[in-house]
């Protein structure tokens, strides 16, 4: 019944009147009158009921009583009803559809059966009782068929609604599987890691005022890893309160994205402490990069730091990197490559790797591909690549496959100074 729902919409009320109009007018005209053609009063009143029902389409209720009206006149005047009964009956089906009370509809079609039945007064028994059974027709097809239509109406909405009910179920669930993923997490991280962290800046922290005799370089080395380890340290934390509580920081930019404006500073902070680090880095970073989007530019920086410190673990402090950082055509360019360190390209690499492997590969390669792009890792004879180009919009559908996985060598675990948000 769904079609048949669409056909009586309320909407679209006017166009069956349009509809019924025509009907009507094509009746006048074309069809054969066994009282030749119709008389002035006739048309008079068909065209006063085609108007009525465009006019008063919007009320269903106005429209039922001037049909009505009309049916009573058109039976005292003249002798085919037929326009004036279609249009009352019309009227009728309209108000059972959509009156909002079912004593309306009671009440229109007792209304309607009165007229009707007024038609018979004074008729013998035998024509009396034609008249009603056409009161059947006249009167309760209408009221059968609106309730129909009512009926089909409502079966469709509790439909939805239960759909809409069935669908927040499942995203209340969903929800809640998630926070009950990201508690753990959070307490792995705050129980574990951010442990360990801690540990390890507070003995760098005892190191630097115990041994006062250290040479100046040592310093500067113990400066710096304090530094950082107490940076990792507050950005776990604020990853903990991310995982534990998101809605809590949503508006803070630093968890979730990173102003288009601060990209440079953070590229070269990045490239800085590579440097620290010992690498030789030669960066070239284009400064449209200040004018991508949030989202992109948060995957630019993060990209940036897992590769350098991909570059100092395996390739070892020896190393030459080039960082390139290019926007074309609204396109990302990203590309970072390293010597190798002077060391074969078919070496074990200078810091070994736990078994299993570590993640950084793996997770660039997945924050690649959530922007619609694809991460390229591999050797370059002595040395080693990774590339990657993030379009301007996001993709529609999941984005291609990788070219080939990375070895699992070059795999580092993440270990940028500033690990990366949830």
């Amino acid at each position: 019944m769904g079609w048949l729902g669409r056909v009586f919409d309320a909407r679209d009320a006017r166009v069956r009147m349009a509809l019924l109009d025509l009907s009507g007018l094509c009746y006048l005209l074309v069809v054969p009158h066994p009282h030749l053609t119709p008389t002035a009063t006739q048309w008079i009143l068909a065209v006063a009921a085609f108007a009525g029902a465009l006019v008063t389409y919007r009320r269903p209720v106005v429209n039922l009583v001037l049909q009505t009206a009309l049916l009573a006149v058109a039976i005292c005047l003249i002798d085919d009803l037929t326009i004036n009964q279609v249009g009352a009956s019309w009227a009728l089906l309209e108000v059972t559809m959509l009156a909002g009370r079912a004593r309306t509809i009671w009440l229109a079609a007792g209304l309607l059966a009165v007229v009707d039945l007024a038609d018979s007064i004074g008729d013998p028994l035998r024509q009396a009782a034609s008249g009603v059974v056409g009161l059947g027709l006249e009167v309760g097809v209408p009221v059968l068929l609106g309730l129909v239509i009512r009926a089909n109406r409502e079966l469709s909405r509790q439909t939805v609604e239960r759909a809409l009910a069935e669908q927040r179920r499942r995203e209340s669930e969903s929800r809640a599987a998630r926070a009950d993923e990201r508690s753990a997490i959070a307490r792995e991280l705050h129980d574990v890691l951010a442990h360990h962290v801690a540990s390890m800046v507070l003995r760098v922290g005892v190191a630097r005022h115990v041994l006062t005799d250290l040479d100046p370089r040592v310093g500067e080395v113990f400066h710096d890893v304090h530094g950082t380890g107490t940076a990792a340290l507050a950005e776990l934390r604020r990853l903990v309160a991310v995982l534990r509580n998101p809605d809590g920081v949503r508006g803070d930019a630093a968890l979730t994205a990173i102003e288009p404006s601060a990209l440079p500073s953070a590229l070269g902070a990045a490239v800085d402490r590579a440097r620290q680090a010992g690498i030789t880095v030669e960066a070239d970073i284009d400064a449209a990069i200040g004018s991508l989007d949030a989202v992109r530019g948060l995957a630019v920086l993060r990209l940036t730091q897992e590769a350098l410190t991909n570059v100092a673990r395996h390739a070892g402090p020896s190393a030459r990197a080039h960082l390139t950082v290019a926007v074309h055509d609204a396109a990302v360019h990203w590309e970072v490559t390293d010597d190798g360190g002077g060391r074969d390209g078919d070496s074990a690499p200078t810091t070994a790797v736990p078994a299993g492997g570590g993640h950084g590969i793996t997770g660039m390669r997945e924050r690649v591909e959530v922007l619609g792009g694809r991460l390229e890792a591999g050797s370059t004879g002595t040395g080693w690549r990774v590339r990657t180009v993030l379009p301007n919009t996001l993709p529609e559908t999941a984005a291609a496959t990788p070219v080939g996985p990375a070895p699992r060598a070059r795999e580092a675990p993440a270990e940028s100074p500033t690990p990366e948000p949830a």
